[in-house]
């Protein structure tokens, strides 16, 4: 076994290494960040300024310790550099057991319990939700609360809202809706839960416009431990709706764009489940069989509400049309994507060109796929490579162990940010990694010609005369 795990790993370093080699050429931007503590999720917060040559970014993180410190949801600043700004030996020429300049943490809260995973509210991004290993959904207004300095014995913060309803552990399916303030989530106990957060929102931003933020401990309170118990000063909010059609734990859930009363959800009962708040809490369309496994993470594409993107356990990410859902109980996808060699963990449609996704598995890769070259014969550059899955027109293996959470990021195109957990291999906690493709790769086949070919007519204009 010990031989095994010395090949899997030498094939590992070879992979990276030969990745590393590539960056000059397949990226505009990158940075690496090593972590001290693992972390299952990262997310964009609100763009906090842009100037000429970069532009600065909240970002959220989480840090699942091992108990000598406290649990805590991380606040931090990035630099995001601009498009055709960084130079390519600069960007392949970071350390990989070194903290990255662009990112700099700016605010620690000591989370009750572990952070699972953390969404932010599309209509204030500095407002979020977290699961963590609770039935509690909590409700945190990240500029309002008190940084803290977590030490061993530091009491939790306290969450400026909790979100109960669930009967077990909700640890990791949470969604916050586009259209109104409102927040779903699915746990062990089978059942999807929907909350309003509208009046607390208006309240919680009169708040902490009133009195400016003191640390949880000033108040003399001890908080929950874990987040099992309810802190005594945080005001809690019921369900709206508890909907029941999962014969098993439900692991990821989503809004539907345009609605915050359809929304669907997937588990681990291989169901994909559609559901219509106006027409009951039974499931308004129940796909049995959506994957061959475990489901693990759903999206639903913003530009064609008709897509939505599941991705399993059985290694495959699947394209669904609602309209086109069942047949005989069994899912019926558009489209199966069969690049990853393990465990799809995360999906996300691309917020910059409708038919492109990213998939995130355990194999280490985060791949970008494009449905609209699905059958095509001639993709960039001639035909596509004889191994390449279909679709498939970007592969990042920046990351030497699973990619737990990735997210496209609204306000810099196809700027990415994603996170490893492979602190074995890395000398720390894990990996995060914030990047851009080259343009080259996206951009209009006639357009990119047309530039390589100025480019080619400088550089002869540029070669000495004789």
């Amino acid at each position: 076994m010990r031989e095994r795990g010395k090949a899997v790993q030498s094939s590992v370093d070879d992979r990276y290494t030969q990745w590393k080699s590539l960056v000059p050429v397949l990226y505009d931007w990158l940075a690496n960040h090593n972590l001290v503590w693992p972390s299952l999720s990262c997310r964009w917060g609100p763009q906090l300024e842009q100037a000429t040559y970069k532009n600065r970014q909240r970002l959220y993180l989480s840090e699942q310790t091992d108990g000598s410190v406290p649990n805590t949801l991380v606040i931090a600043n990035c630099e995001v550099v601009k498009p055709r700004v960084a130079a390519a030996e600069h960007i392949s020429q970071f350390n990989e057991e070194a903290r990255s300049p662009f990112v700099k943490k700016f605010k620690t809260i000591i989370h009750p319990g572990e952070v699972n995973r953390i969404r932010e509210l599309p209509q204030n991004s500095k407002i979020v939700a977290t699961h963590t290993d609770s039935p509690d959904v909590l409700i945190w207004d990240v500029e309002a609360q008190p940084n803290r300095h977590a030490v061993l014995g530091a009491a939790d913060s306290h969450p400026d809202l909790v979100l109960t309803g669930h009967q077990e552990n909700a640890e990791f399916a949470l969604a916050m809706c586009p259209s109104d303030p409102c927040v779903l989530s699915g746990g062990k106990d089978k059942l999807v839960v929907l909350w309003s957060i509208q009046d607390h929102i208006s309240t919680l931003a009169e708040s902490a416009a009133k009195s400016p933020a003191t640390p949880a401990t000033s108040s003399g309170k001890q908080p929950a431990k874990a987040g099992h118990e309810k802190s005594s000063d945080s005001p809690t909010v019921g369900p709206r709706g508890v909907y029941q059609g999962h014969e098993d734990t439900v692991e990821d859930v989503q809004f539907c764009p345009s609605s915050a009363q359809e929304f669907c959800s997937v588990g681990d009962d291989a169901c994909l489940i559609l559901w219509d708040a106006r027409a009951g809490t039974s499931p308004a369309i129940k796909v049995e069989k959506a994957h061959n496994a475990d489901l693990h993470c759903v999206d639903w594409n913003p530009h064609d509400e008709n897509l939505i993107l599941t991705g399993s356990a059985d290694n495959s990410v699947r394209m669904f049309d609602r309209r086109n859902l069942t047949s005989g109980g069994v899912g019926t996808p558009v489209y199966k994507f069969e690049g990853h060699k393990a465990a799809v963990l995360c999906v996300q449609w691309s917020p910059d060109r409708s038919s492109v996704f990213g998939s995130a598995a355990e194999d280490g890769f985060l791949n970008v796929w494009d449905h609209e070259k699905v059958g095509k014969k001639k993709e960039r550059g001639g035909t596509r490579m004889p191994n390449s899955p279909p679709g498939l027109f970007f592969q990042h293996a920046g990351h030497r162990d699973k990619v737990v959470d990735f997210h496209w990021n609204a306000c810099d195109p196809w700027t990415i940010v994603s996170v490893s957990d492979d602190g074995e291999s890395t000398g720390g906690g894990g990996t995060l990694q914030i990047w851009r493709m080259s343009d080259l790769l996206y951009r209009p086949e006639a357009e990119v010609l047309a530039e390589l070919e100025n480019f080619k007519s400088h550089i002869l204009t540029c070669t000495p005369k004789s």
